[in-house]
């Protein structure tokens, strides 16, 4: 099984109970990023993680990180910013960053529907390199799976 698991399809319809705790218990898997649903011109993505995200930065669109559980870092060129459960922060658009989870973390992110799950760069992992299979999900949307 892959250590990856990433998908904007949205898992969930309108009107629909989310129930995050229980879709993060289920997780088995090192990285894994599910698009929950779309609000407006945004989607709001699950993420369970333990390691270290590829440095990257979205030209157009802003990203709100959101952490449930575990510790999330966010390495800026300049800091580096540490969020525990019930914190947050967002990275403006254009601000290059990696992102990094010591131990198990469940986070929600809030970022533009347009947005690639594995940012801009194949070589997502430190040390780990895999190649994605470029899916379009018929409205235009493409996604990489793992």
């Amino acid at each position: 099984m892959s250590t990856t698991t990433q998908s904007i399809w949205t898992r969930h319809s309108i009107l629909e109970l989310i129930d995050v705790q229980d879709l993060a218990e289920a997780v088995d898997e090192q990285w894994y990023n599910q698009t929950l649903c779309r609000v407006n011109d945004c989607v709001v993505r699950l993420g369970v993680m333990q390691g270290t995200f590829h440095w990257h930065e979205h030209e157009y669109e802003d990203e709100y990180f959101y952490v449930i559980d575990g510790r999330f870092m966010i390495d800026l060129e300049a800091r580096s910013v540490e969020l525990t459960p019930q914190e947050s922060f967002m990275v403006p658009r254009g601000v290059k960053h990696r992102t990094r989870a010591p131990e198990r973390t469940v986070i929600l992110m809030v970022e533009g529907a347009d947005v690639v799950p594995t940012g801009d760069d194949t070589d997502q992992f430190d040390g780990e390199q895999e190649t994605p299979e470029i899916a379009d999900d018929g409205a235009g949307v493409k996604d990489k799976h793992w």
